[in-house]
Parts: structure tokens; sequence; C-alpha cells
């Protein structure tokens, strides 16, 4: 198969409306080829490439920031003698002056398939940015390593943040082109888009489903995103960061494993058994203990689960993480009437509503959570709506079959 950036670099053809006109970039670490290369550097070297500005999203166009709420800078590349403008720094969105430093934006951004990536949101800016002052985007577009599969209840109006940029299901199973087109057509943008998809890939395909394992490297995308079976269990494990459980940060497999040093890891999954077995398909769950070296329960033993879809036991359909980690917190709930689960801190810039609610795009997982009636298939109910209606509506904007 070949990336966008790869058919970029490759066909003169495709390059030819770029001649003349003032090129950025909007990149990150795993904006690379096949062999390494950075988009950045590899579209210098091709030559007749007027590469004006460079902008990176959450973490710098490096991926020197480890944690939410750390800006990035803006700063010189001192390879390339341009501007690096930080999409999450000063700004979430660019300013006039940013805007001013180019004629094309090209957008190569290695995406994680889940509403919740900060990258979807910084794509949705840039779009509405650049329809406001007569730009063009191209999207050099990349696979979705969590596929194609849809799950998670959608973000409910008037829950838009930072971590939600619309009425996403939490697990969307678009690549960035896609969300670009649905961007462009549901907020009804005047913008030339142009969307250079890939050649050859197979979202269904085995062994990765979603991502070319064989042929690939994985490229962190973020600090905390290490290999592809984060990027699979991500739509779920990220309920972890609005809870006061350990989401493995502070690890080697942040966001695989979660737990806490006052819970007892097989009791808990014992519940979640007796509860809905059927949410537990499609990986193997494992009890363990950690002690994470920074972050939540830094320096204490947890009592944890680690979730493994690394072996032959991984069912790409089964697998639901969304609905995962909810009976997990569904199960503690019934364990520990009183735990305080939730946890009440300032998230992506959001200080009044709750962590939990702004990463499920509202107050229902919660609620359901935290209702003692509340049942498994009540939760199944509300979501296989949102479920069904999304895989319609996304249907006009794929690309890839």
């Amino acid at each position: 198969m070949k990336l966008g950036i790869e058919r970029l670099l490759q066909d003169p053809g495709l390059r030819a409306p770029l001649k003349g006109r003032r090129i950025a970039v909007l990149a990150h670490p795993a904006s690379v080829t096949r062999d390494l290369t950075h988009t950045l550097d590899a579209l210098a070297a091709i030559g007749g490439i007027e590469l004006t500005a460079a902008f990176g999203p959450q973490h710098g166009l490096r991926g020197d920031k480890q944690d939410n709420m750390v800006e990035s800078p803006d700063f010189l590349d001192p390879c390339h003698g341009i501007p690096v403008f930080s999409l999450y720094g000063e700004t979430r969105r660019p300013t006039r002056i940013m805007l001013d430093s180019f004629d094309v934006l090209l957008v190569d951004l290695q995406d994680l398939g889940c509403r919740i990536y900060t990258f979807i949101t910084t794509l949705r800016y840039v779009l509405e940015a650049a329809a406001d002052h007569g730009k063009t985007v191209w999207i050099l577009d990349r696979p979705n390593p969590a596929g194609r599969p849809v799950e998670g209840l959608r973000l409910r109006q008037e829950w838009e943040s930072f971590v939600g940029a619309g009425p996403l299901p939490m697990r969307h199973g678009l690549t960035m082109g896609e969300l670009a087109r649905w961007f462009v057509s549901t907020l009804r943008l005047d913008l030339d888009l142009e969307v250079v998809a890939m050649e050859g890939w197979k979202p269904a395909a085995p062994p990765g489903y979603g991502w070319p394992a064989d042929e690939y490297a994985w490229v962190n995308p973020s600090p905390n995103a290490p290999n592809l079976s984060m990027a699979r269990c991500y739509a779920g494990t990220v309920l972890l960061e609005g809870t006061t459980l350990s989401e493995g940060r502070g690890t080697t497999r942040p966001l695989e494993l979660f737990g806490a040093p006052d819970i007892d890891a097989r009791k808990l999954l014992g519940t979640m058994r007796s509860l809905a077995p059927h949410w537990l398909d499609g990986c193997i769950l494992r009890d363990c203990w950690f002690e994470p070296t920074f972050h939540k329960h830094a320096g204490r033993l947890c009592s944890g689960l680690q979730i493994h879809t690394e072996t032959a036991a991984y069912h790409h359909e089964r697998f639901r993480p969304w609905r995962l980690m909810a009976l997990a917190l569904k199960a503690l709930r019934e364990l520990r009437p009183d735990y305080p689960i939730w946890r009440e801190f300032p998230y992506e810039y959001e200080f009044e509503r709750l962590a939990i609610d702004l990463i499920n795009g509202s107050e229902l997982l919660r609620l359901w959570v935290d209702d003692p009636a509340a049942m498994p298939a009540d939760l199944d109910a509300l979501a296989r709506t949102d479920e069904t209606s999304w895989i319609e509506e996304r249907e006009s904007v794929l690309l890839y079959r």
C-alpha cells in the first residue's frame, strides 16, 4: 500500500497544483514515510515545494510534551528555517498571522480512531479557519489503526470540547481524510479540500485490521501511544482519564492496563463476568500488579487488569473496548458503592464539567454507572441506537472498502 504522503512524493502530476504556492505542513512525530523519513524532511528534499511554515498539534511537532494541558511553544525549525506554529499553546485555532504564512496546508497526522484524540478537533479547527480565509487544505491520508468497527455513545448537543469535536461515537471507524470530508459536509464549509487517499489500504485485513503491521513501523503519534495494542484499547481505556483509577501512565503499557492500590482486581474481574460476560469477548484480561513511576498513584503498588489484544485470541469484530471499560466501572461501583471513582480536576481547559462527562460526550455513561438499578442492557440499547445511526451517516464519506 501507499500512504497519502508517499503518493504525493512519488507522483509529480499529483504535486503539480502546488507549484508556485506557499506550503505549510501540519504534522507530528508519526508523520513519516515507510522508510521513516519525516514528512517535512521528505517534502523539502524533493524540491519544487516552497515550504513556508509548519504546525504542531497537541504534544508538539516533535512529540515533546508528555501529558495533557502541557503546551508547546512556537519555534523556528533549525533544519528548514521556517516558523513552527503551535496549535496547542497560546491558541488552539490558527490565527490570522499563522494563516497568512501559507496558501495550501498539508495535513499529515496519524490518528488513533477515537473521538477524544485531539488531532480530530485540531483538524476541525484548521478546516474552519481555512474556509473562513480562503485557504486550501490537502489531507495526506493515513490508516485508522482501530479499523472500521464503531462503538460508543455519540457526543450530545452542547457537549463539544477540545476532546469532542462533533457528534461522533467514541470509536468512529474513519480515517483523517474521511473525517475531513464529514466535517466539510456537516459544517457546510465552503472549502477547497483535497484528500490524497491511500492506495491499497484494506481496513478489514488481518493481522492489523486497520494497521498495515507487516509493512509500516509504529511511531508514537503521542507519547502514551506506544503500540497497536494501545490503539485498539484506547476507545475504552481513555475513559479512565476521568477517573481516579490509573490508566497505566507511568508504566511501559499505558492505556492497556488499569488499577489502583485499594481495589481487588480479581474480584473486579469476577463481577464483570457476572454482569455482562459477552462484553469481555475478543481479548484476554489478566490480573496484574504495577507501580506507576509518575501520574496517578505514582510510586504505589496497584492491583489491576491488563487488556491483551496482541495474541491469536484477539477478535477484531467482537472486541468492544468502550463497553469493556464501562463494565469495569460498573463492577467497581457494585463492589464498592462509595468508591470515589470520578476524578474532579480541570480537563483540557474545562473547569466546570466533570472530565468523565467531557470524555464521554454527555453525562449518560456516568449516570448509568452510578444508578444501582441500571443494567448492561440499558447502556447497550442506548449505544446501539447511536452506533447504527453513525454507520448509516458515515457511508457517504467512506473512501475505502
